[in-house]
């Protein structure tokens, strides 16, 4: 009973540590998404705690929802307008993830998004279908307060909506590379050069990205890049790359953001967003299923390989019968002569007539039969 007693409060205390855990890193997340608010002091067009969350359940089951809503409320205690309204948003910042990872398990999702069905669960019921809930139940609760006037509930909903997607479509993919994550080994200087130089050119292109030429569309190459070679696991960080570098360009107004006003550059900011991780994630998965099916067709050859050469080299020790020198023709006797012929010579001779069989089948086996008719002795 000791030990079980003990297990029982290990076994809790790592779930209270796994619950305040989670909660630190929304926390933190949200602090960091907050820089970069667009409608009051909430709603930001990325929102990295929602990817936490998402990637938290899905990586450490449903029993850690207590860290997810510990976090939100901890990150909208002094935002909120009063204590229900901040208790209703936790809800639903609570309620959204949480749906999101029903959703996906509903789905068959798995972390390791190699399938081309997990990366459209994630996009579409994940991101799409589960953010519904937040960016709803967030914009009813200001409206309802007073924080927010009518005219502003379809353009904060929005906000809130995609900066919530894209959260997950960007945070997500990161954290369930990363729980996967294992060391290379055996591997080429010339891969890890190219990983070095895949690293550089991104941060060259977000110099770029964040200064005052429109040149955003810099990204897309490298994402092909990166989801070609490097497949998901290049293609998850470099879009999360990218974006945040659109996001800084969009708050300081530069390049493509300068001179429109805020629902130009939230259309902007999120299409380009939504569309570079779409492109990471899509190409990824799709380079990883193909990079699979190629294993298992390889596989297949090898064994069907095998299986020939094992039936090749059965059939080398086969020897036909007339090479062993085993008797051949009816009755077992090289074609004696069957019942008109060695039969009725043996009834008439006895046992000279034996003697004379045995001498007529070692003569047969060195010569094929010749076949019997009616009154014909072989021997003869």
């Amino acid at each position: 009973m000791t030990d079980v007693r003990h297990e029982r409060l290990r076994r809790s205390g790592l779930a209270g540590l796994e619950i305040c855990v989670i909660a630190a890193l929304y926390f933190g997340s949200a602090e960091l998404g907050l820089l970069q608010q667009l409608v009051r002091s909430q709603v930001t067009p990325l929102w990295p705690p929602s990817g936490i969350a998402v990637a938290s359940l899905l990586l450490r089951g449903r029993r850690v929802w207590p860290g997810v809503a510990l976090g939100a409320f901890l990150a909208n205690i002094g935002l909120g307008p009063s204590l229900p309204a901040v208790l209703a948003i936790t809800a639903g910042n609570t309620l959204a993830p949480v749906c999101s990872c029903l959703l996906l398990r509903r789905a068959g999702f798995r972390n390791e998004l190699d399938r081309l069905r997990d990366v459209l669960g994630l996009i579409f019921l994940g991101a799409f279908t589960g953010m519904l809930v937040s960016a709803t139940t967030g914009t009813t609760t200001l409206l309802v307060s007073g924080a927010l006037s009518t005219a502003g509930f379809w353009p904060t909903w929005s906000v809130w909506w995609t900066g919530d997607a894209m959260g997950v479509l960007v945070v997500t993919p990161v954290l369930l590379v990363l729980s996967s994550a294992r060391w290379p080994r055996n591997v080429r200087t010339s891969r890890w050069v190219e990983a070095v130089l895949l690293v550089v050119a991104t941060a060259a292109v977000g110099f770029v990205e964040t200064g005052r030429a429109p040149l955003l569309f810099l990204g897309f190459p490298l994402l092909v890049w990166a989801a070609f070679r490097f497949q998901l696991a290049g293609a998850a960080p470099c879009a999360l790359a990218v974006s945040t570098f659109a996001i800084v360009a969009a708050a300081r107004r530069t390049g493509p953001f300068a001179g429109h006003d805020l629902l130009t550059n939230m259309i902007t900011l999120q299409a380009f967003n939504g569309a570079a991780a779409l492109t990471a994630l899509l190409l990824g998965a799709v380079v990883s299923e193909r990079n699979r099916n190629q294993r298992e067709i390889v596989d297949a050859c090898t064994q069907i390989a095998g299986m020939v050469s094992r039936i090749t080299a059965g059939d080398r020790h086969l020897v036909l019968p007339d090479e062993r020198g085993t008797p051949e023709g009816p009755g077992g006797t090289g074609g004696v002569g069957g019942p008109d012929g060695a039969d009725g010579a043996g009834e008439a001779d006895g046992e000279d007539g034996e003697d004379s069989t045995k001498a007529a089948s070692s003569s047969t086996r060195r010569r094929p039969p010749t076949g019997h008719r009616a009154g014909r002795d072989d021997r003869i």
